[in-house]
């Protein structure tokens, strides 16, 4: 099934291994904390100190990176300098919401004493958490 969405540039820190789709997208945000920033904004962080607030501890500096390179990739947009930016989504980060939520499916099924994610995360719809500015 191909999207309506537009392609997703690597971000120059990365590049593609191969044509593979999966391979791809794990380039964009397989590491370990690129969809922990994800989720965080779907979850309705917007500022750098709140995505830092999250249960897993990402360091300032490894953050500042990831929001770098998922910027980069089109997934994420910063608006406003210094400390009074903002992030949000764009609608190719928001359509991850999907691969959030079987995460977190497979992590409850297979996983012992997991948190169970919050109702309105689990029935969320991209387009419900994508933050894009209305013309």
């Amino acid at each position: 099934m191909k999207s309506d969405s537009s392609p997703v540039a690597a971000p120059a820190l990365y590049g593609y291994r191969s044509g593979c789709p999966i391979a791809s997208t794990l380039d964009l945000v397989g590491d370990r904390w690129s969809l922990l920033v994800v989720r965080s904004l779907i979850l309705g962080a917007r500022t750098f100190a709140e995505i830092q607030r999250a249960p897993e501890g990402i360091a300032s500096n490894i953050l500042t990176s990831r929001l770098k390179a998922l910027a980069a990739a089109g997934l994420v947009v910063r608006d406003g300098a210094g400390r009074r930016g903002r992030y949000r989504l764009t609608h190719a980060g928001a359509e991850l919401l999907p691969v959030l939520q079987a995460m977190a499916s497979w992590g409850l099924a297979h996983l012992p004493d997991r948190w169970i994610p919050p109702d309105d995360f689990m029935a969320a719809q991209p387009d419900e958490v994508a933050d894009v500015q209305r013309a």
